[in-house]
């Protein structure tokens, strides 16, 4: 960075901001170096080879050598130290060494022409470090909140396991009159209905031809419409079948009107004898003939809770 001019002289006709400019882009080109200074010999080399990391604490080593050897111009030693504790690039920067540089420059060299660009630097690293701290309590700020945020989520994901469970136990050891069955057929959904009241959903399979009513014998279709529980049958190829009482008059004309058998043994039913391990598996498909097919613990569920003649509403 010595051009072969004292730098005094040469920074002298310069504006301190100017000064600041060109040294700072002369630094980043020669990575720190310390200055080698005509009257100084043996300054210490920068190994091109080293990381940033490693040119850094090299340069910082060269500096603190120059300033134990009573180095001249000791002002623009500790004004290049102190740039090389700040630097961007610096991974281990350290601000606070940093101003003690530019610090030194101020209380001791009245006349350099290094002490108003080395306030300037002490003004900008203190709003660096500011800056760092209002963000350093923001952040802590952000992960108290993302804690409690937290925290939160699992007291509300508990708080809706307890109310599912105790709606169970409600259901299970109550007797809350069922009044109507409803189905929705998009939802894959059977809920038991209490004075207009959900008491309790079951996740259903349904004809292997789901969309639209039923509208013919052997179209694989589950109906749409008003009915009601009209028998039951313990001994069916499914475990347990609650009869619903398909077709109604309004299936009836529209099967006489295509001129085709309206079908019929519609069931909400259980799974078929001897497939009871399939579990809750079975409801990943449609898989029926046109009934409503819930797991085995939960048709005895069902069957218990509703009476013969109770509605079922079975919804698109």
């Amino acid at each position: 960075m010595n051009t072969g001019n004292d730098p005094q002289q040469k920074n002298g006709k310069l504006s301190s901001l100017s000064f600041l400019v060109i040294f700072i882009t002369l630094l980043l080109i020669s990575a720190c170096a310390p200055t080698s200074d005509k009257t100084e010999p043996g300054s210490p080399p920068m190994s091109q080879d080293a990381s940033d990391r490693d040119a850094f604490a090299v340069s910082i080593r060269g500096y603190e050598k120059l300033l134990k050897h009573k180095t001249t111009h000791r002002d623009r030693v500790l004004f290049e130290m102190g740039i090389a504790y700040s630097h961007p690039k610096n991974t281990l920067k350290n601000y606070e060494k940093a101003i003690d540089c530019f610090q030194k420059i101020v209380d001791d060299f009245p006349k350099s022409n290094y002490r108003s660009n080395s306030r300037m630097m002490i003004f900008q690293i203190r709003n660096v470090l500011a800056k760092d701290e209002l963000l350093s309590r923001q952040m802590e700020q952000i992960n108290i909140y993302r804690r409690q945020i937290q925290t939160q989520a699992g007291q509300i994901t508990s708080l809706h396991e307890e109310i599912d469970s105790l709606r169970k136990n409600i259901f299970r050891y109550s007797k809350i009159p069922i009044d109507k069955i409803l189905i929705e057929k998009q939802k894959r959904q059977l809920t038991l209905v209490s004075k207009g009241l959900m008491i309790k959903a079951y996740h259903v399979a349904l004809g292997k031809n789901p969309v639209g009513p039923k509208e013919r014998q052997g179209d694989s279709k589950t109906p749409e419409g008003w009915y009601f529980i009209e028998s039951r049958n313990r001994f069916s190829k499914y475990h347990l079948a609650l009869r619903l009482s398909y077709p109604n008059e309004k299936d009836t004309k529209r099967s006489k009107a295509l001129g085709v058998a309206p079908g019929g043994g519609i069931m909400i039913h259980g799974l078929k004898n001897g497939h009871a391990d399939i579990g809750a598996f079975h409801a990943t498909m449609d898989w029926t003939d046109g009934c409503i097919a819930v797991t085995n613990k939960e048709i005895e569920e069902i069957a218990q809770a509703v009476p013969d003649g109770t509605p079922v509403e079975i919804r698109p």
